[in-house]
């Protein structure tokens, strides 16, 4: 990193917490209850959520829905039906945990210093469903406004703004364009951060996939079946001024390229990426006190990822150093995956009270043998890295750093 760039605490929304503090209790002690069996009758299921016909494939496994009622969104010129939609409702009540600090940043910068970039998978499906239903003989279509617009809107941005789109590394890569946008000097600050919603569009292209299971997701145990779908969001205010006492240490992304969906097994790409982040900080692969590792659950997916791993951090590993997944907890939130995990991360070294437990049955598969974390681990890192790798070979790997 040329210049030191401050991560603010993360305001967030997902299955396992509704804010940071209950988000990390729950990596801490290995709740899973927010993963529940997706069943189309259930309350659950919002219209404006899923189609009025219900599961589109018949799949039966857990998702971690943000199910908890979500504020009314209240702009000043209110958005059409937009606003109603579930993306819209969960970014903005993310971003309410965080207004102070954002209209802190603009009394300090102005409207037009301040940017911001939104990580995502899928933030169109849930608005064409609804569009889809009007009734087309009138051809009364109301305006559409959607997530980044949104959040300008919301705090009268103007600086730069846009979405990023790198499949499951999104919000981490929506990160590092954050920090692209103050060491360039085209921002001061910006709200950086990923969200996602499960759609019926979201079941059907993963269960096409054969990537869902029908059961909680187990990930690197020789058990593993697949994913369980998740939602959820996190933003941060990115600064060079110090604004928390944890910074993004460094950012690697490589693009392999190597096949639409599936990752190359032997992990080249991922190991790409998370040298050129330890690079981009400064430090060995020794110095990394925990990875939260990208660890969806699926049978390629964690062979790559292992691969990787031994790459990176060589002959130590396994035991070293600690590692996880926390989808068994969130559920594999796609875009928001990156951010929410960074959000992790900053909890571990701000916090300072221990790392997330790693949820599964415990059967190594002999293939690529996994020490996790376990309950009770009390590490206290100066540095952890956040992995999230995506279709298409988008690689992303975030360092954060605990400074004081």
């Amino acid at each position: 990193m040329i210049k030191k760039i401050y991560m603010s605490a993360p305001a967030l929304i997902c299955c396992a917490g509704q804010n940071r503090n209950e988000l990390y209790e729950s990596c801490l002690s290995g709740y899973q209850g927010g993963l529940v069996i997706y069943d189309h009758k259930s309350s659950i299921c919002e219209p404006s959520h899923f189609e009025p016909d219900g599961n589109p494939c018949g799949v039966k496994s857990p998702l971690g829905l943000v199910t908890k009622e979500l504020p009314d969104v209240i702009l000043p010129e209110p958005l059409v039906y937009a606003g109603a939609i579930k993306i819209i409702r969960i970014i903005n009540a993310a971003l309410e945990q965080m207004r102070p600090v954002i209209e802190k940043a603009i009394i300090k910068y102005g409207h037009d210093n301040i940017g911001v970039c939104l990580g995502s998978c899928d933030i169109g499906s849930e608005a064409a469903f609804l569009a889809r239903n009007i009734d087309a003989n009138n051809l009364n279509f109301p305006s559409a406004s959607f997530s980044v617009e949104f959040i300008t809107q919301k705090f009268g941005i103007r600086g730069p703004s846009f979405t990023v789109a790198a499949a499951c590394a999104s919000g981490a890569s929506a990160i590092v364009r954050a920090a692209e946008l103050i060491q360039s000097g085209q921002c001061e600050a910006v709200i950086a951060g990923g969200a996602d919603v499960v759609t019926n569009a979201v079941i059907a292209g993963f269960s096409a996939l054969e990537a869902v299971s029908d059961t909680l997701t187990n990930p690197f145990s020789k058990n593993r079946k697949g994913i369980n779908l998740g939602e959820g969001v996190a933003f941060f205010l990115l600064e060079s001024d110090k604004n928390s006492n944890v910074e993004l240490s460094g950012a690697g992304e490589s693009a392999d390229a190597y096949h639409m969906t599936a990752p190359g097994a032997d992990g080249a790409g991922p190991a790409k990426a998370m040298n050129a982040a330890l690079l981009d900080a400064g430090i060995n692969s020794g110095e990394i006190g925990y990875v939260n590792l990208h660890g969806t659950g699926t049978a390629l997916n964690d062979k790559a990822e292992n691969n990787a791993m031994r790459t990176v951090f060589g002959a130590g590993y396994p035991p070293f150093p600690p590692v996880s997944s926390t989808k068994p907890i969130t559920g594999h939130t796609l875009g928001a995956a990156g951010a929410i995990e960074a959000a992790i991360c900053w909890m571990v070294l701000n916090e300072q009270r221990g790392l997330p437990v790693h949820c599964w049955d415990g059967v190594n598969d002999e293939e690529m043998p996994f020490i996790p974390v376990r309950h009770g681990s009390n590490e206290t890192p100066s540095f952890c890295m956040s992995n999230n790798f995506g279709f298409g070979g988008c690689n992303v790997s975030l360092i954060l750093g605990r400074c004081v």
